[in-house]
Formats: C-alpha cells, structure tokens, sequence
C-alpha cells in the first residue's frame, strides 16, 4: 500500500507532496482509497462534504468503530502526515481478520478531504463541514490563490457543492473514532517510545496581518520619506518569536505577501500570515495580544496602516477521557502489566480534534525521531510504523469486541 501511494502528488524537483484539495493529486490519492476499500470487500461512500468512507457491516446500525485520517498535504509536506493514518488502518483492518476478530460493531475507515487546508486556506474543511463548525456560506467564499472557490474546485472534480454541509446523522451513528497520526515533534523519541496516546490538542490559530504603506522608487527614495510596509511586517516577525518564547509558546510567521512584489520597489502592502499555538488560552491570548500590540506600535512609527484579521482558531480540545483511558488500558495492562504508554499533548491540529466536539475521539502517536513535520524529511521507522499498526489493531479489537 505504502509503495502504490508514494508516487502520488510528489513533486520531482522538492521531494515533497502537492496533494491539494479537488486536483488531480487529490482524485488519485481518492481512487487509491476507493481502490483498497473495494479490494476488502468494503462498501465505499463518499458523502456530502466530500469525505469517503469504506464500511464493514451496516453503517445505519448505529455505535460504529471507525478509524482514519486523511490523504492530502501541505506544500511540499512529507509522506507521513495524514497517509499513515490511512493505510494503518488498512492494514490494521487485515490484522483483525487474520487474528479472526468478530466484528461486533459496524466498522468504517474514513479518508477525510482537505485537512491540511493548503489550497483554501482552511484547515479541516472536510470535518469542519461535517461536524457544523463551518457554515455553508463560510464554506462558499473559500478561495484559493487563483481566485478559484470551493464551490467551483469541488464542480470541476465532480462533486455537487450544493450538497455540502452538517451532518449530524452520520456523526450520530458513530460510538468511537481513534485517528492514528506520526508524531509532528520528538516527545516519543526522547522518551523512547514507538507509541504514544494524545491528551489534548493545544489551542491554536491563524492570523493575517496586512500592513498598507506607499509603493515608491528603491532607487530614488530617501529613506527619510519612506512609508515601508516591510519594515514593521519584519519587526514584527521577531516580536512574534520573543513573544513566544515568553510565554513557552509557538509563534510562526510562515507565509507572506508582497505587492507590487518587484526588486526595484518600495511594497505598498506586505500581508503575513501568524500561526500561534499554546498549550493553554491565556498563554495563546498573550502571544497574540503582545504581537499585534508590537505590530501597531512599528507600523505607527513607519506610517503604515495595519489590519488584523482572525482567519481561524480552534480552542483548547480534550480528548474523550473515557476513551483515551480505554486506549490506555487496551495498550498497558492487556499486553503487559508493567507496561506503560506515555500520553501527551499536541500543538498540532487534526480531523479527531474537530470531531471531539459531537463524538467520542482519541488519537495514537506513531514516534517521529527528527521531530520534523510539514517536510520532506518527514520520517518514522518501519518498525515503529509496525508498531503503530499492531497498537491500532489492539484498540480498534477492544473497541469493536466491547
């Protein structure tokens, strides 16, 4: 599976994945899935939103066991993120049957659509849609860099956009939903361990900072008379990082604007983008209040204008306690007595984390030993991934036994 889905959507000259929402990356990583599901003697569904599903038993029974993640990428991302969640489960599913598991539960495996959020600029779009934390209309003024909208991206691929929205029926079918993801930081490996269960997932959010000057000559304006959008934009760069650092925080300018964008000009608007993320709301509120208060003080001094727009946040979200407890004692006690699973936070955000809000979710950690995320140097260990799939196939059997 592994090897029939590296190809996809990987960009020759970078290394990286290009595989964005509504492409032709995007509908060849969905056959991929369609294509395994099939192979299993699975129903496969696509619904409103876009999501694909492949069943075991009946969906409408109610008190389903599905597991999932999603297939997309960030720009020039890594193989790991998202795909090893999907083909875990895949292969977990075959460990189950091989160990000659009943099902006593419905059982499905979800590929969800546009997680990564790199095209419109929205994370979770699929999930959001699905779980009534994204409006229709919200969803109808998305727009990629090429002032294409979603409705329009969703058309040229072959789905109905009309049809979008909450779905509160198919999310009331569901009893369970454990997402396996690698590790985008390296707490398992300095803990030693293959494997670990999530607690929570910090509070985090975007930001889009535009600061408006005067486009002017670089060659013929004195500094003196100079209203340089550029200026207050870098200043504010590095206040987002002693912000941060302040408060044991993250704080990541990493997407930027310019216009006229020429060598030779003076930008009348530099745009960025703050990500910021900690792991309580007041640590996040002060990160982001003393940004934007540096921000307004350097485009003051500059003559610049600046804007601050909320593009998206989600809060602090905990894992269904009853659940991650479950996994846990699944992973300790009824392998090994001794044996303890470490639980820990993350800073980053995922399909389980929007889903947490209308049903029971939780997420297993597969060890990354770089730490290294959203890149091409993204990596796990064969083993570890082993490890993660056998750690999946435990849970979803307590799981679907229960």
């Amino acid at each position: 599976m592994w090897r029939e889905l590296a190809p996809i959507g990987r960009h020759p000259g970078s290394g990286g994945y290009r595989r964005f929402a509504w492409t032709g990356a995007d509908a060849e990583c969905r056959a991929w899935f369609e294509e395994q599901a099939r192979t299993r003697g699975l129903v496969h569904e696509v619904d409103r939103n876009g999501n694909q599903w492949a069943w075991l038993g009946d969906p409408t029974a109610g008190d389903a066991v599905v597991t999932g993640s999603h297939l997309d990428s960030v720009p020039d991302g890594g193989a790991f993120d998202g795909p090893l969640g999907v083909v875990s489960s895949f292969a977990a599913l075959d460990e189950l049957r091989a160990r000659g598991v009943e099902f006593g539960k419905p059982f499905a495996i979800v590929n969800f659509g546009d997680e990564e959020g790199a095209r419109f600029g929205l994370a979770c779009v699929g999930s959001r849609l699905t779980a009534g934390q994204l409006t229709v209309e919200q969803a109808h003024r998305l727009t990629d860099g090429d002032g294409i909208t979603l409705p329009r991206a969703m058309e040229a691929a072959g789905y109905d956009p009309d049809a979008i929205g909450p779905d509160p029926e198919r999310l009331g079918r569901i009893g369970a939903f454990v997402e396996l993801h690698v590790e985008q930081g390296r707490a398992l490996d300095l803990s030693g361990d293959p494997v670990g269960i999530a607690s929570a997932i910090w509070p985090h959010g975007r930001w889009r900072f535009d600061f408006r000057g005067e486009a002017n000559h670089a060659g013929t304006t004195r500094l003196a008379d100079r209203r340089d959008p550029m200026l207050s934009y870098a200043e504010t760069v590095l206040a987002a990082r002693r912000e941060a650092e302040l408060a044991g925080a993250v704080a990541t300018f990493g997407k930027i604007a310019v216009e006229p964008n020429g060598v030779n000009a003076i930008p009348s608007l530099v745009r960025g983008w703050l990500d910021s993320r900690a792991a309580d709301q007041t640590s996040l509120d002060a990160v982001v209040g003393g940004v934007e208060k540096a921000a307004r003080e350097y485009a003051e001094a500059h003559g610049v204008d600046l804007d601050v727009v909320r593009e998206s946040f989600t809060p602090v979200v905990e894992f269904d306690h009853a659940l991650r407890d479950e996994l846990a004692r699944i992973l300790g006690k009824d392998r090994d007595p001794g044996l303890t699973v470490p639980v820990l936070g993350t800073g980053a955000g995922h399909d389980a984390g929007i889903l947490s809000g209308s049903i029971p979710s939780a997420m297993l950690f597969v060890r990354n030993p770089t730490g290294v995320s959203h890149s091409p140097a993204e990596y796990a260990a064969e083993d570890d991934c082993l490890a993660g799939v056998t750690a999946l196939a435990d849970v979803l059997e307590g799981l679907v036994r229960r």
